[in-house]
């Protein structure tokens, strides 16, 4: 099986009431540990609108994250292209990429938040379409060509970019929530995806479902889409046991839940959680969640399962949130890094090989330890110490030793 990248997504969702300049100083510290301890992608936002939401500018945080890091991809999660002109969007891009070094991913959706789009006096109804124009503008800017458009919402007039992206071929991403608009996007372009809705297992959030979108497209359009380039969200809090990842997420993913998600968002079919524990067990321990509040154990399984579930994915994208304090997220991505990410990759199955291979194989080993007793044996001293030899304590233990106490056992015989 092909290994599985891993990335992290920050929309951001940040209770309101801490300083914004603080906050975007911690998410910042995020981006620099989760490019020290080997992440391959980090992903933020693009919103103007409900307080928990405060990036209005995905390409300056990523540009800020780009010197603080050395090989993290860094994407766009999203630019909500109806709000911009394809070439201000082009440009940006561009620029971002020679900044981080050509790390830049373009990541592009319609607008997720209809109180942004409200507030820039755009018709929902529009937004979808005004992507898929946009998105086939940039390809052409990005191509080198020279534009010109007359459309219902932008004008160009033998545009061109002065300067190309550093990648030959930046990564192109569409967004997919619920409907399948992101899905076709990338069949019809031949381009990434990002998942960002739930994992039901049937219906039209069923990852088998949403893939065939995407294959339908492709087909139609005479394209291809890769699996390689599927990205899939999920939510995790991780720690050493079950027990202590719900104590430390509970709280605030009540809070979450309660005061944003339904409270602000107001999504229909939600109810409100009356407790954290009710929270942990309605997110984490239903049919077909998406979320993991556990140990790394349970995260393994759950990434296994969806990867079966879906037919192969190329990236596992984790939800950054604050239903924990500070510390213990860090501590949880840590983890993921530390346990999760090489159990799924296969990174340590060598080591339990050649461990097993020792154990196995013991006593073609034990060779070293009887060379060690004939250099005993060849020292008078050495070979009358040994009678009185008992268990005695060593800082660190003699590999190759044979049973001394034995040995001298058979010597006072």
């Amino acid at each position: 099986m092909a290994r599985l990248k891993f990335g992290a997504f920050l929309p951001p969702h940040h209770p309101i009431g801490e300083h914004p300049m603080l906050q975007f100083r911690r998410d910042l510290d995020l981006v620099e540990q989760l490019d020290a301890l080997g992440y391959d992608e980090f992903w933020c936002g693009e919103h103007h609108s409900s307080g928990w939401e405060m990036i209005a500018s995905p390409e300056m945080f990523l540009a800020a994250a780009g010197e603080r890091t050395k090989r993290i991809k860094l994407g766009t999660g999203v630019i909500s292209l109806p709000y911009h002109h394809p070439f201000n969007v082009a440009q940006r891009m561009v620029q971002l990429d020679h900044m981080t070094g050509g790390r830049a991913i373009f990541g592009s959706g319609p607008g997720a938040l209809a109180s942004d789009a409200h507030a820039l006096g755009i018709d929902p109804m529009t937004q979808r379409d005004r992507q898929d124009e946009a998105i086939a503008v940039i390809r052409r800017l990005f191509n080198g060509e020279r534009v010109t458009v007359n459309s219902d919402w932008f004008k160009m007039q033998d545009a061109a970019l002065q300067i190309l992206p550093l990648q030959e071929d930046m990564p192109f991403v569409v967004a997919s929530q619920i409907s399948p608009s992101g899905m076709t996007l990338a069949g019809k372009y031949g381009i990434g995806i990002i998942s960002l809705g739930s994992m039901s297992t049937q219906g039209l959030m069923a990852l088998p479902q949403q893939w065939q979108f995407a294959e339908d497209a492709a087909k139609k359009h005479g394209t291809t889409v890769s699996r390689s380039n599927w990205r899939v969200l999920l939510s995790w809090h991780i720690a050493e046991t079950r027990e202590q990842a719900r104590r430390e997420a509970g709280a605030g993913l009540m809070r979450w839940h309660n005061e944003y998600i339904l409270g602000t968002l107001m999504r229909p079919g939600l109810t409100a959680f009356s407790s954290p524990d009710e929270a942990v067990d309605r997110t984490a321990f239903v049919e077909g969640a998406a979320s993991t509040i556990g140990t790394p154990d349970d995260l393994v399984k759950m990434i296994k399962n969806l990867v079966s579930v879906s037919g192969g994915v190329g990236t596992i994208v984790g939800f950054v949130h604050d239903w924990a304090n500070p510390e213990n997220t860090r501590r949880s991505w840590d983890m993921v890094a530390r346990y999760v990410i090489p159990e799924i990759n296969g990174f340590i199955d060598g080591l339990r090989a050649s461990r097993q291979f020792v154990i196995d194989n013991r006593a073609v080993f034990e060779r070293a330890g009887q060379a060690v007793m004939a250099k005993i044996m060849e020292n008078d001293k050495a070979a009358a110490a040994l009678a009185h030899t008992g268990p005695g304590r060593i800082a660190i233990p003699a590999v190759n030793a044979p049973d001394l106490q034995k040995e001298a056992a058979k010597r006072k015989a």
